[in-house]
Parts: structure tokens; C-alpha cells; sequence
């Protein structure tokens, strides 16, 4: 805790550092307040990857482009493909929600809620924007450790028809393509892509053990996008999106390896939209009609391990009616830029599962419905300090209703280019539908009488440029520092037939940065996270929570047409608990250990070979790291991938 304690005052120190404002065109999103707004003015810790960054970094997955971003840590049982969940400032991996263009992708079937981010790929998608915090008083259930919203790409409004793809093949035997069309014609856009990957991958079972058959857990992978949009006059649009997904993969049952397991993993997607604006522009209203299903198989045929098979099935569905509204209000004497939010949100959930053999099979054919309103309030006071405040109830069919709310500030301080920001809020995630209605015959009984899991937090934070040698930013330091207290947490209970609210945690940690740019054409960042997570009621650390971890990327751009972006990832020791790690005989052990430290090296280095074209090359874990983010299963080892990549 001193460590902490000193980092956060060399942050506050840093701040106090004169310096000049950076002259920059501020980057505008929607998911920190529901209404758009600079992202210099949302209080709270965001972070905004953009298609840019997706390119030159190499990001092939969405699993890849979040390993770095400060406060989220990822425990991949594999490599693409396999289960892999996602912690966001210590909590739990059903408590963070997934977005896709506003609209919510964790699977309903899934046995906690939680979202895998093994499988997507990101040739459609635009931006990403990260929003830790607490904010269930914006988006409801799952929203405690924070939000992720995938933006998927967009026509451009000055072409009829831009072709555009990707062709790349490597190691592994690895071949990955993509292509897609976008164009503006009249009043009318559209964009359609497609994307293909195969690879032997790499074995998920670490080569440590003694009964490791060495053999590759594959992957083949197709995807498809289609949007199509109508702009009648100026301020009105109704758009269409349709996405579709389909990944089969190997799987292994550690501690040894299973040739025969693997699964399917498909997903639907679509949504209808409309939105308007009134009274000159004042008011704007929309209405959003979506709907998705996920399907997914696993199956484990008989081979020389076991003479066992079996054939799970998952099928989750989620329909959203939408109803949201921004009303810009009038300034009144010290406060400018204000805006009203407000909406309601309609949602139904279907979870049919079977899984399991004969005489233990585990069975979930249930649905339930909420509904939640919410309304949030911004101003901005002085022309330098943003306030907002949210607050938002939902009612779900068969238990206890939630409220949450948010309130925040932002005060910038041009003449020392500072900004800070404080914010405080709470969350609850609500039990899915297997917790309260799942069946294990004669052996477990779901519980509908569950209370959603709840959360309270805050945080503080703030960023300063700092000039030196003739640059107005050569370095930013920036800190945050957080802290939340999670009750009615969901586990067994003293039988194991049944699940009870009954289980606490403490969280609190900080995020560190420091971006160094000493020339034009070469940027540094570090990120470290520092996460302190316990159960309140046995003080020991939570499972696969590591206490620190450390990004570090560049980027570098010696030649005018190239860029070259690497990136070190540092995990430190994370816990494992009681049964979850190994030996290397395959034995696990009956008490918590620590799983210990990695580091992974990436490099991707992109040369703009024509106008229209470039060539890129993809290397991942240069130094084939055994590291291994949840005990027994490995980092994929060293891979090498060179393509193409154009817009016409």
C-alpha cells in the first residue's frame, strides 16, 4: 500500500508542473454519458482505441486490443477461440458489460453472464471505447467494473463505392482475409464485409506437463457485416445493421491434452434504427429495435484418454427496445453546454442450455424480461468545470428491483495543461439465468429468489502535459486512483446444491501512465495497474487478479511511409485458488497458490508500399513466452504473420 500511496503523489506532483495546453481536436463519444461529448470532458477513466491504432498495432482480435489498456486483465484459457475473461479493476468477469453499437453482447446462456472475448475479430470494427467505473446508472446490469463498446465502421459520405481488405498468411499455417465495400449514394449509405481466418494455432495445454501430447488447438473463423442507411433531410437517419459470426476451435481439457474437444461458437445480430431531431435541433429522440442469439456446441469424442463423449448446447437470445432522447438545455449565467438524457430500455432474455452426460447433465430452459429508465444531467460551469449526474431504476421479473446512480466532475486547468476529474457511482449485475432457474437432477437447483450482485465506487484521477524541449507535450504523467466494495456477491452455498447471495469484496488500485514524445515521429506510453482485490470475508486475494501489470508500447515512424509499433506486456503473480493449478505431473493442488509472473513481446511494423496499399507484418510473443494467464493453459508461442492491406 505505500508503493501506491507514493505513485499517486509523484502523479500529484506532477501536475503541479506548468505547462501549455496541446492545440487538439478533441475525440467525441457517446458511451461515457449517452450523450456525445468530448472525451477530455467525460469524468472517468476511458480509453479510446481507434481503427488507426487497430492497423498499425497488428490488433487482430478484440481479446488483443484490450491486453494493454490500463485496468483490465485477461485470462485466456488458449489461444483464439478459447474462454477468455475479462477482469476490469478487480471485479469479476461477469461484471463488465460488452457493447456492440449500443447494443449488449453477453451471452444470456452463458453459465454467469460473463462475455468471451476469444472469438471477435476486428475488420469491421471502427473504434473501441473503454469506460471504467461503475456505470449501471447508464446501462443497467453487468455495468460494475465498467463498459466496452465496439463501433463498428461507417460508409464515407464523400464516395459512391470504396473497395477495401486485408490478405495475410504466416506461421500455423495461418491465412487471414477480408473484404468489404462502402459508399454514399444520395441520400442513401452502405457498407458490406466479409473476413476469413484459418490457423493450426498452437497447443493450449502448457508443454510443461508430463502427459502433454503437444498437439494444436486450431482455429477457422468467418465473419459478416451488413449496414445499409437512409438520411432524408438533415438531422433525420434510419439505419439497418446485420452481423453475423461463426468460429470453430480446438479445445483441451487440462491438465492434459483432449485431441478430440472442440466447439462452435455462433452468433446473429441486428438492429433497426431511427432517430430525428426537433425544435431546430434542440431535441433529439431515437428508437432502436435489436436483437441477438448466440449458439453454441461443444464436443468431446472418444479417443485414447477417454472412451467418454459428450455434446453440449448453449443457446442464448436477447431482444432490446430502445427509447433515448438528448435535449440540449439553455446556459444559464455561470453554466454553458447543458444537456438532458433520458430513455427507456425494454429487454427480454432466453437462456436453453443442455450439458453434462447422462446421470449429471445440467438442463436451463427459462427467460425473464426488465425494464429500466434512466435520466442523466450535464452542465458545464466557468468554462472549464464539467458536472454530470445520473440516475437510473430497473425492474426484472422475479426479484428485487435496482437503482443506481453517478455523479461526476471534471475541472480543466489550461493554464498548467491539467485536467482532473472525480466521480462516484453504483452498479449491480443481475443473476443469470442459470443461477436462478439451472437444474442438476437430484444434485443442484437453481435460485430464484437471487438479489443482483451490487457495487459502490469512486475514483479520482488526472493528467498534465508537460513541455520540454521545444515540444508543448513532451511527457503526460497521469494517474487514477479507484476504490469499490461489491456485496451480495453470488456463490455456492455450505451443500452445493444451490446458490446463495452471500459472499463480499474490497477493491481499490490505481492506474499510472506516462507518455513520453521526444520527437515527431516517436511515442512512447507505459501503463501500470495496481490492483488490490480480496474477499472481504476471508481476506485473500481474488482468483486470477494479478497486483500489477504493465503495458508498454510505442510507436515509431523513422521513414516517412513506416511505422513500427511494439509492445511489451509484463503480468505480474496472479492467485489461483484451491484446485485450479497444477503440477507438472498433472496433479492439482488442494490449497490457493500464485501463478507466477510473464512477459510477452509483440511487434507489428506497417510500410505504406503504394497510395492505396501497405504492407504489414504481424510477429507475436517474439521471445515464445510460457507464460501461462490462468495456470496450465500457455500463451500461444512465437508467430509470424506478413500481408496486405488497401483502400481503393
Amino acid at each position: 500500500m505505500r508503493r501506491l500511496s507514493l505513485f499517486l503523489a509523484s502523479g500529484l506532483a506532477a501536475l503541479a508542473t506548468p505547462a501549455h495546453a496541446q492545440q487538439a481536436i478533441p475525440d467525441t463519444i457517446v458511451t461515457g454519458t449517452r450523450i456525445p461529448t468530448p472525451a477530455e470532458r467525460v469524468p472517468a477513466a476511458i480509453t479510446v482505441i481507434t481503427r488507426q491504432e487497430i492497423e498499425e498495432r497488428g490488433y487482430q482480435s478484440l481479446a488483443e486490443a484490450l491486453v494493454s489498456v490500463p485496468g483490465i486483465r485477461l485470462a485466456p484459457l488458449g489461444g483464439l477461440g478459447a474462454q477468455t475473461t475479462g477482469f476490469v479493476r478487480g471485479n469479476s468477469g461477469r461484471a463488465v458489460l460488452v457493447l456492440l453499437d449500443g447494443v449488449p453482447l453477453n451471452d444470456p446462456a452463458e453459465a454467469n453472464g460473463a462475455f468471451n472475448f476469444g472469438n471477435d475479430l476486428l475488420f469491421d470494427v471502427e473504434r473501441i471505447e473503454v469506460l471504467r467505473g461503475p456505470t449501471s446508472a447508464l446501462y443497467g446490469s453487468a455495468a460494475i467494473g465498467g463498459v466496452i463498446n465496439l463501433v463498428t465502421r461507417r460508409a464515407p459520405a464523400d464516395r459512391a463505392a470504396q473497395p477495401y481488405g486485408e490478405l495475410a498468411g504466416g506461421t500455423q499455417r495461418t491465412l487471414r482475409g477480408g473484404l468489404g465495400v462502402a459508399g454514399t449514394v444520395g441520400t442513401v449509405d452502405y457498407l458490406f464485409s466479409g473476413q476469413s481466418i484459418s490457423t493450426e494455432g498452437s497447443n493450449a495445454t502448457a508443454p510443461r506437463f508430463e502427459r502433454s501430447l503437444g498437439e494444436r488447438d486450431g482455429f477457422r473463423g468467418g465473419y459478416g457485416t451488413a449496414r445499409l442507411g437512409w438520411t432524408p433531410t438533415e438531422g433525420s437517419r434510419v439505419e439497418a445493421l446485420l452481423r453475423w459470426r461463426q468460429t470453430n476451435f480446438g479445445l483441451d481439457s487440462v491438465p492434459q491434452d483432449d485431441p478430440n474437444y472442440s466447439g462452435e461458437d455462433r452468433r446473429y445480430y441486428g438492429q433497426l434504427r431511427g432517430e430525428t431531431r426537433l425544435f431546430d435541433g434542440i431535441w433529439t429522440t431515437g428508437l432502436r429495435i435489436a436483437a441477438t442469439e448466440d449458439r453454441r456446441t461443444y464436443s468431446n469424442l472418444p479417443d485414447q484418454l477417454s472412451f467418454s463423449s459428450t455434446r453440449d448446447y448453449y443457446r442464448g437470445r436477447r431482444t432490446v427496445l430502445d427509447w433515448g432522447n438528448t435535449v440540449r438545455l439553455p446556459s444559464a449565467g455561470i453554466l454553458s453546454d447543458g444537456a438532458l438524457g433520458f430513455g427507456v430500455t425494454h429487454t427480454g432474455e432466453e437462456s436453453l442450455s443442455r450439458s453434462g452426460g447422462a446421470g449429471f447433465q445440467t438442463l436451463v430452459d427459462a427467460s425473464q424480461h426488465s425494464t429500466g429508465g434512466y435520466a442523466t444531467l450535464q452542465y458545464r460551469a466557468f468554462e472549464r468545470l464539467d458536472l454530470t449526474a445520473g440516475l437510473r431504476h430497473d425492474a426484472t421479473t422475479g426479484f428485487t428491483d435496482a437503482t443506481t446512480w453517478r455523479v461526476g466532475a471534471v475541472l480543466a486547468l489550461p493554464e498548467i495543461a491539467s485536467r482532473v476529474r472525480v466521480s462516484a457511482g453504483s452498479g449491480y449485475a443481475a443473476p443469470s439465468l442459470y443461477q436462478r432457474f439451472g437444474v442438476i437432477s437430484g444434485f443442484f437447483q437453481g435460485n430464484p429468489e437471487l438479489k443482483p450482485e451490487r457495487s459502490l465506487g469512486w475514483e479520482v484521477g488526472a493528467e498534465t502535459d508537460i513541455p520540454a524541449f521545444g515540444r508543448r507535450a513532451f511527457l503526460t504523467p497521469s494517474f487514477t486512483y479507484f476504490q469499490s466494495r461489491v456485496r451480495d456477491l453470488i456463490n455456492f452455498n455450505g451443500g452445493f446444491n444451490t446458490l446463495v447471495n452471500v459472499d463480499r469484496a474490497r477493491i481499490h488500485g490505481a492506474e499510472l501512465g506516462l507518455t513520453l514524445r521526444p520527437a515527431s515521429w516517436f511515442e512512447t506510453t507505459a501503463a501500470w495497474t495496481i490492483t488490490e482485490a480480496f474477499d472481504d470475508t476471508t481476506d485473500r486475494r481474488l482468483p486470477r487478479r494479478p497486483e500489477h501489470v504493465v503495458s508498454i508500447t510505442a510507436r515509431l515512424a523513422p521513414l516517412p511511409k513506416l511505422v513500427i509499433a511494439p509492445t511489451v506486456l509484463f503480468t505480474g503473480r496472479s492467485p489461483e485458488g484451491a484446485f485450479a493449478s497444477y503440477d507438472n505431473g498433472g496433479n492439482s493442488y488442494a490449497y490457493a497458490r500464485s501463478n507466477p509472473a510473464g512477459t510477452v513481446v509483440n511487434l507489428t511494423a506497417t510500410w505504406q508500399a503504394f497510395e492505396q496499399a501497405t504492407v504489414f507484418l504481424e510477429a507475436r510473443n517474439l521471445g515464445n513466452s510460457r507464460y501461462e494467464p490462468a495456470n496450465g493453459f500457455v500463451t500461444p508461442g512465437r508467430s509470424l504473420l506478413v500481408g496486405t492491406r488497401f483502400a481503393l
